[in-house]
């Protein structure tokens, strides 16, 4: 009897326990952890204003470096630290050194959009988020999430600056572009809640960004400062709406843009972040966010161009920001606001309800219980083959095709191919898989800067195939806009699409608008970027091996709209 009865009590403790964990960050901070109240009551009013800011750190610039970033914690006791380029391993290095110079455990973060890949080698990368906005499934962004929710825990991270919630409804935004699902409100906010609540569920904290909305500037915020000239009526029905759609469902942080915005705050050159009608009056009282309000980098020249020597981050405190990340010189913000507390600028009552979230956070992301990374195993613990496995996925779900679903069908595997990719140097992993279904092929390959003689010979030699399949590659590291191919090999692609020429376009959609001829193909595979994976996918369709599922996320003038896919 009494041991049954001891193991009834184990299994209730055990299912407390789990429903403690199960805990939302927001439900959390509605009734605070006894850790908070220890650990804030042990704090002076200096370390107090010093949790709400987050250093940077890379491991890529040496030990000394790094080391220096160490002696910045140690002597400030700052909240958190931002890591950005860098390795797996030295990271984690770095990362167990700077907990144990830090009297409150840091939150440890980094911004990885398209997961750990985006700052560190040796790592996962997701696709773009413009890629994923065509995936048809939700269910494949949510277990993205989860994935990259088990890479940051591995890394000892417990924050994630992501996803990006912004509507790239400008064609020639500079700075969001493919970080954005697309031009659609209700398609970005569906997507970008399944890739949050994926990474939230997996116990890692999130960042909504660009609070109130960066997809219609044409200037990029690290450079300058953006304005954006629409009515209140707009942002509140455009560009807010994600943002507006998450905060219901539970998002445990935002990030502020830096962007003057007129309608909201006609303060000259004042950028949203330092905007107390947009941070306090709109985020915290009219849409009712209650979690984690971060600044967009103070060191970028949209918010420091009119606010220097410390006066931004001193004003983005008092804006209601609750994290400043990356200010210029936190030693000297800190002593900006202890003054500003004095003189009455800000109160302490605001700055204690910012620190208890910060310190909540830490608390729900799981450091009230001080932990060492394990160094050992840490590249193959961040490289696991089902992460592998749903990138290719996810590539296979996104792939779209404009145009020629029954010419490729009819596409015949045993006749005479020529397979061309162009825009780069060699043989490329698509005319590779391309060859598995089509026995009688011949490569052609045609850089971006082919000359003339070049075009002429590949032009020549192609005319004696029955079939044409070809390839475009974007060659830069990210896939913006106007891909850099010279006129000449432009027009070989114009007069290539007036013949019996299938296309694959690995580069950004809106390249569409620049690639003349295209609309008149006999088929047209979009498949967004230049990776493997996405040679692997776009090959498979024309290969006639996988039924292509996904919908443009944005419209291309003048011949594509948002939504189409066949």
């Amino acid at each position: 009897m009494k041991k049954n009865l001891f193991i009834l009590i184990a299994l209730c403790g055990a299912a407390f326990s789990t429903s403690a964990q199960q805990k939302t960050y927001l439900e959390l901070l509605a009734n605070q952890p006894k850790w908070v109240d220890s650990v804030f009551n042990k704090l002076n009013r200096r370390e107090r204003i010093a949790q709400m800011f987050f250093v940077r750190a890379h491991t890529n610039l040496g030990k000394k470096y790094t080391d220096s970033v160490g002696q910045v914690i140690k002597k400030e006791q700052l909240g958190g630290v931002i890591f950005f380029q860098g390795g797996p391993g030295r990271q984690v290095l770095a990362t167990n050194a700077y907990q144990k110079l830090s009297r409150v455990p840091l939150i440890v973060a980094n911004d990885g959009e398209w997961g750990l890949g985006m700052r560190l080698d040796s790592t996962v990368s997701y696709p773009y988020q413009m890629t994923l906005g065509a995936i048809q499934n939700k269910e494949l962004l949510y277990k993205m999430g989860l994935e990259i929710a088990k890479d940051y825990k591995r890394m000892g991270m417990q924050m994630n600056l992501a996803p990006d919630a912004d509507i790239n409804n400008n064609p020639k935004n500079p700075v969001i572009n493919y970080r954005s699902f697309g031009e659609n409100k209700y398609n970005v906010a569906s997507k970008v809640a399944a890739y949050m609540k994926g990474m939230q569920d997996g116990g890692l904290l999130t960042t909504l960004k660009h609070f109130p909305g960066h997809g219609d500037t044409d200037v990029d915020s690290h450079y300058d400062l953006p304005q954006l000239t629409f009515s209140a009526t707009r942002l509140d029905t455009l560009e807010m709406y994600p943002f507006k759609e998450l905060i219901k469902q539970g998002a445990s942080g935002v990030m502020i843009a830096h962007m003057n915005i007129p309608s909201l705050d006609n303060t000259p050159n004042l950028p949203s972040t330092l905007s107390k009608p947009i941070v306090t009056g709109i985020l915290k009282q009219k849409l009712g966010f209650k979690g984690l309000i971060i600044s967009d980098a103070m060191d970028m020249k949209g918010v420091v161009k009119y606010f220097k020597d410390g006066e931004a981050d001193l004003m983005g405190i008092i804006a209601g920001n609750d994290i400043i990340e990356l200010s210029e010189n936190s030693d000297r913000a800190i002593k900006l606001v202890r003054k500003a507390v004095r003189q009455d600028r800000v109160s302490m009552a605001e700055i204690d309800q910012s620190v208890r979230k910060i310190l909540t956070a830490k608390y729900w992301a799981g450091l009230a219980r001080r932990d060492t990374i394990v160094t050992q195993g840490i590249v193959s613990g961040v490289n696991r083959n089902a992460s592998n496995a749903l990138v290719q996925e996810l590539a296979n779900a996104s792939v779209t095709l404009l145009k020629g679903k029954d010419y490729i069908k009819r596409l015949i595997p045993i006749r005479r191919t020529a397979i061309i990719s162009i825009g780069v140097p060699s043989v490329t992993t698509f005319q590779k898989e391309i060859s598995k279904g089509y026995y009688n092929s011949v490569y052609y390959v045609l850089d971006k800067d082919a000359s003339a003689t070049q075009i002429s010979n590949i032009a020549r030699e192609i005319g004696a195939f029955d079939q044409v399949i070809v390839g475009i590659h974007d060659s830069r590291a990210r896939p913006a806009n106007n891909i850099p191919l010279n006129a000449g090999v432009k027009n070989f692609i114009k007069e290539l699409s007036a013949k019996n020429a299938v296309f694959a376009l690995f580069a950004n959609p809106y390249n569409l608008a620049g690639l003349s001829g295209l609309e008149n193909s006999k088929g047209l595979v979009v498949a967004y970027q230049k990776e493997d994976y996405m040679q692997i996918s776009a090959a498979a369709v024309i290969n006639n091996r996988l039924m292509p599922t996904g919908k443009l996320p944005v419209s291309i003038a003048p011949f594509y709209k948002f939504g189409e896919g066949l």
